[in-house]
């Protein structure tokens, strides 16, 4: 399928140049013994955190050229640009500057007072009137976040074709989460899991015998955990 070729084109050069960044900068981190703790409770042997991409202005670039390309091969012609927040915030204003769109963003719930929004940036009107919308998000893991923020883009009038995300952990909760939106949007990572997993070995960033546990937590990201020692902690 040619638009899979293309796909892989931009990841196989974008994608990888940027996988190479996190892991200098410290955007992702790999670590099978030592995992890290994540906001659920769970033990997981890898950490992402693409706001550290924002200190480096090549990588800001890269990542909305990547964005900007996926678009050309899928022939989306979006007027307006929305980032979730606040992490898609940054990443979404760069593409929109790159595309010269309007942009906005959805917060994680609507505001308690004033006009009690969930999307900023629309204007008096409050509704996008039918206009297509690409969405920005840094991370999707199991896509919850990513979902309400669709919603709410419908919501307030928006179509919404796919939601672009600078890297995701592949997990079939989120893949799952997404087949169920009515009408479908497709989420499209730049960076891919085990694309990371393969290029941290062949850089030495992970010793390759940490590479099986850490293609076992694909596998099974939330029992994974328990299974080697660490119990999820309440």
């Amino acid at each position: 399928m040619e638009y899979e070729k293309k796909l892989e084109e931009i990841r196989s050069v974008l994608g990888k140049e940027l996988c190479i960044r996190g892991l200098e900068l410290g955007a992702i981190r790999l670590n099978a013994k030592q995992p890290f703790l994540w906001a659920s409770g769970y033990r997981m042997p890898i950490y992402n955190d693409n706001r550290t991409f924002l200190r480096d202005p090549q990588s800001r670039k890269r990542i909305a050229a990547a964005f900007e390309a996926v678009l050309s091969i899928l022939n989306i012609s979006p007027q307006w640009i929305a980032g979730t927040a606040t992490a898609g915030i940054p990443h979404a204003a760069t593409l929109a500057d790159a595309m010269a769109l309007p942009m906005c963003y959805v917060r994680s719930g609507s505001k308690g007072h004033g006009l009690q929004k969930a999307v900023e940036g629309l204007g008096r009107e409050s509704s996008f009137h039918q206009d297509q919308v690409v969405l920005i998000e840094d991370l999707i893991s199991t896509g919850g976040s990513s979902i309400n923020a669709v919603e709410a883009l419908r919501d307030a009038g928006a179509q919404v074709p796919c939601c672009l995300a600078i890297f995701s952990y592949g997990l079939d909760k989120a893949e799952d989460a997404f087949s169920q939106l009515d009408p479908p949007c497709r989420v499209i990572p730049i960076i891919l899991y085990d694309d990371l997993i393969a290029l941290a070995v062949e850089l030495g960033y992970i010793e390759p015998q940490e590479e099986h546990a850490l293609r076992a937590w694909r596998a099974d990201p939330f029992g994974w955990g328990e299974a080697h020692g660490f119990p999820k902690e309440t």
